[in-house]
């Protein structure tokens, strides 16, 4: 059956930076979708940021290029499967060099807390109640 899968395509400012950023969230890098330019990070079997340098973007738009630490172009959100997931995964990016960004949003069904990568790009990590998503 096929799975649907979304690549999300971010400027970054230092490729090395980035990825080892991403790498200490416990993500890994495809060696084959990856090059001097850009980074493929697998978050799951269906999801994958693609990283890329500024000029490297570029070749794929030929808009202006948001400035991520000024101006909020998307904002990303990924599933968790816990509560302590959700704080688990905010911790470690704050230890390898993000930010917490806005407060923690706490509504007994679901939680969620977001950080902002290196680059600015706001990464919010939601829970949500398994009985009150089905229904």
């Amino acid at each position: 059956m096929y799975q649907q899968m979304i690549f999300v395509n971010l400027a970054v400012d230092d490729l090395d930076a980035s990825k080892k950023f991403f790498t200490e969230l416990g993500y890994s890098i495809n060696a084959r979708f990856s090059d001097e330019n850009t980074a493929s990070v697998v978050i799951s079997d269906t999801i994958v940021a693609m990283l890329h340098t500024r000029q490297r973007y570029a070749e794929f738009t030929k808009k202006e290029i948001a400035d991520s630490g000024r101006t909020s172009e998307v904002l990303l959100a990924l599933s968790s499967e816990s509560r302590e997931k959700v704080d688990e995964l905010v911790e470690k990016a704050v230890a390898a060099g993000g930010s917490v960004s806005g407060e923690t949003q706490d509504q007994g069904f679901m939680y969620g807390r977001a950080f902002d990568d290196p680059d600015g790009h706001t990464w919010e990590i939601v829970w949500m109640d398994p009985s009150v998503v089905e229904g």
